[in-house]
């Protein structure tokens, strides 16, 4: 075997353990079972091992009428290809997904061989349950049961419910297979995602609830977002050899430590190497690391890439324009002169949309996040953390009276990591001077700390 991997420890009590999903194998000889044996591999050489292992779905290529050769692929996957995991001395728990539970049969045979807590609700024994480890509760529910319609949809009064009667905990996770928000910019309702009818009350009794994160897989992908919050947390890379995007995604698992303090994670690759990872709730800047700039174009406070760990937090005040609001008006860029800046942000549209544009490549498109509104003529007091780290969640924003985190909304699968910032800076208008995209508000105000 080759080093052991150094796993990430609770800091005093609490929890250390490993999410990764969609291996899709169970087949002898087929694609992904020496991709799902490489995964494996790195997870072999963490050191301590794992207290307990999240799988949130897709287990086996599945997806098959003949409960035999179901139940086959159940088989070969756990007890030839997990035969390596003592699963008394480190216990598995699974979610239901789409290539394991897409009929009454899978169900049945999901059931039957997997053997998971009889606690959910009604008719959705070892589909919905929950488990309780000390200071830690985690939820795992059924985003795609039968009786409910299938994939995409999801019960949410018995979720409610449980996260009620557990109230007390300290730590709770929520773990399903199709996450809630959009991944990547990869979107559709009942397929990528739960129903959208579904998403907002769901979304609603997470943070009503004091739920940490939400763990899911299903988009072929590794990717962290905050909403109002709460995280999604979006693993799956376990095996599936396929990925979305192809060119940025690789097979990962996720090494977790949950204490008093928060959430800390490491994404490992193929090799071993951490290839992002997350310290959460993220920390305050100490106050002293406060700058306030004037309104106007300065050198760059700092340039070049950010280190890893690092972060950038932005506190943007003033009131919004009254006319010509749709236009676009800058708040902060950062360019170099003679290029296309690659960092703006700002308002636009009609409803000044707080908005960053990132363009990372000359001659290819920017990337566009998009935050909250603001309404004609109304002040505002907005904070904006830039977390590379995070990847294309990692660009976030709060209100100054409210602490918990959003990360806007974007279509991409890539942030600002490995981003090389420029040594100019503009406030107040863009980079071609005063009449170039002038903030049409009043009584701006810009400061900034560093990480």
């Amino acid at each position: 075997m080759k080093d052991s991997i150094s796993a990430l420890l609770p800091r005093g009590e609490g929890h250390q353990f490993l999410l990764y999903g969609d291996s899709c194998s169970g087949v002898p000889g087929a694609l992904h079972e020496k991709t799902f044996a490489s995964v494996n591999a790195v997870v072999q050489r963490l050191r301590p091992q794992p207290d307990f292992i999240v799988f949130p779905g897709d287990e086996i290529i599945g997806l098959t009428p003949d409960a035999d050769a179901l139940r086959a692929q159940w088989r070969y996957w756990l007890d030839t290809e997990m035969a390596w995991l003592d699963r008394v001395a480190i216990p598995m728990w699974h979610t239901s997904g789409n290539h394991t539970t897409y009929d009454v049969m899978s169900e049945t045979v999901f059931r039957s061989l997997l053997d998971l807590p009889d606690n959910g609700p009604p008719g959705q024994s070892g589909l919905s349950y929950f488990v309780q480890r000390g200071d830690l509760l985690m939820v795992f529910v059924n985003t795609l049961w039968s009786g409910l319609g299938g994939e995409g949809h999801v019960e949410i009064e018995w979720l409610e419910a449980t996260l009620k009667q557990h109230s007390d905990i300290r730590h709770k996770l929520v773990i399903g297979h199709h996450p809630v928000f959009p991944v990547n910019g990869f979107s559709g309702a009942y397929q990528r995602e739960i129903g959208h009818e579904y998403a907002r009350p769901f979304w609603d009794i997470l943070v009503n609830e004091n739920v940490l994160a939400y763990l899911c897989s299903h988009i072929l992908a590794f990717d962290v977002q905050a909403h109002r919050g709460v995280l999604q947390i979006c693993t799956a890379g376990a095996g599936t050899a396929h990925r979305m995007p192809e060119d940025v995604e690789y097979l990962h698992c996720v090494q977790a430590a949950l204490d008093a303090h928060g959430l800390r994670y490491q994404v490992l690759d193929t090799n071993g190497a951490v290839r992002e990872r997350l310290e959460w709730p993220i920390p305050d800047p100490d106050p002293a690391r406060w700058a306030a700039l004037p309104s106007g174009e300065a050198k760059a406070l700092f340039s070049g890439p950010l280190r890893s760990g690092a972060s950038i937090e932005l506190r943007l005040t003033g009131q919004s324009a009254t006319i010509d609001a749709a236009s676009a008006q800058t708040i902060f860029t950062a360019f170099e002169p003679g290029a296309i800046a690659p960092i703006w942000l700002g308002l636009r549209g009609p409803a000044q949309t707080l908005t960053v544009i990132v363009g990372r490549d000359p001659g290819r498109s920017p990337a566009y996040w998009l935050g909250p509104d603001l309404a004609v003529g109304t002040p505002f007091d907005i904070h904006v953390r830039i977390y590379p780290d995070m990847g294309p969640g990692g660009l976030l924003y709060r209100h100054h009276d409210d602490l918990r985190w959003s990360s806007f909304n974007a279509a991409t699968a890539r942030g600002v990591e490995g981003l090389s910032w420029p040594e100019r800076w503009a406030i107040g208008h863009g980079q071609g001077g005063l009449e170039d995209r002038p903030f049409r508000g009043a009584a701006l105000g810009f400061q900034i700390a560093q990480m």
